[in-house]
């Protein structure tokens, strides 16, 4: 059952495919980049889940005011752009090269009446980031399985995220998918400032103002190619590596100069309790954080319950 509920998944059997999904989800984020209410630690860049995919959410456009939003349809493989009016215009996601899907989704907002665009319409942080999205016909790889192999992993680790969450009644992020780095995550923050240094890009900055504890998933990267849960605490406090991970397969690994806790997601598919392999790795890793940088073990409430009686 641990197998069927998450199938193997390694990174190069659908590399070309994740290559084009992901510069089509950036070029569908930098919409909502420059048309969401900004929030704090970039939570507004970031894409929800729904039941067959991802979304915007509502947001509004800076030129015309309309209300309007862009849904994935991770099932019926389309992408669909609805207005608040009721007007959409969508469009099926395969076959098509990163041009074309800017072509097809710029198209789609004009005649809509939008006119936001991105502000940078290029890749950011991916090695053809100097090359526009409208020149861009090398990556074109969609298959249909893997895409939607990647939604149900996707759904499957976003409500094990969930049940995470609900153990921090403190500052806690929404359970997102983010498009630079294509992982999907949630981040527990105390009230502590983090001083940072002017010159530190402003992405950085903002992400990381307050002490965080991140727990997420990945698919795999050049960097760790394999799929994997992941944890990490920033600042990282002295001796967090040598703090105890559970599972037993999970482990502590050096990423940028800073531990990061990894769980292979080949481990979790050969678990008899897959979910509580994973409860018990963002526990264990948050517990190592949270101890090490001195959290308050008040804002901890198990199975999202605060109610003095009930707990």
């Amino acid at each position: 059952m641990a197998q069927e509920q998450y199938p193997a998944f390694p990174l190069d059997a659908w590399r070309p495919t994740k290559e084009t999904v992901h510069r089509f989800l950036q070029i569908v984020g930098k919409i909502r980049l420059a048309a969401g209410p900004r929030r704090n630690h970039w939570w507004h860049v970031s894409f929800h889940l729904t039941g067959n995919g991802v979304t915007t959410r509502p947001m509004r456009d800076p030129v015309s005011r309309q209300v309007f939003s862009v849904d994935f349809d991770f099932v019926g493989h389309r992408l669909a752009v609805r207005t608040l009016a009721g007007d959409e215009i969508a469009f099926p996601l395969a076959g098509r090269s990163v041009a074309d899907f800017y072509e097809l989704i710029t198209t789609a907002l004009a005649d809509l009446g939008i006119g936001v665009r991105p502000r940078i319409p290029r890749p950011f942080d991916l090695p053809d980031a100097d090359r526009p999205f409208a020149e861009d016909t090398e990556h074109r790889d969609y298959d249909q399985d893997a895409v939607s192999t990647y939604w149900r992993i996707l759904s499957r680790v976003g409500l094990e995220l969930e049940v995470a969450a609900a153990e921090y009644a403190g500052k806690v992020s929404p359970v997102h998918h983010f498009w630079h780095t294509f992982d999907i995550a949630m981040t527990r923050f105390s009230d502590r400032h983090v001083d940072s240094d002017p010159s530190t890009d402003p992405v950085t900055r903002e992400a990381y103002s307050r002490e965080v504890i991140s727990s997420g998933f990945w698919f795999g990267d050049d960097e760790t190619p394999e799929p994997a849960f992941y944890s990490y605490t920033a600042p990282a406090p002295d001796g967090l590596a040598d703090r105890p991970l559970l599972p037993e397969a999970a482990r502590w690994v050096d990423r940028g100069g800073s531990p990061l806790a990894v769980l292979p997601y080949e481990a979790v598919r050969g678990a008899r309790d897959p979910g509580g392999d994973i409860q018990a790795f963002y526990r264990s890793a948050y517990r190592a954080g949270a101890d090490l940088a001195g959290w308050p073990r008040d804002r901890e409430c198990r199975h999202g319950v605060t109610d003095p009686v009930l707990s």
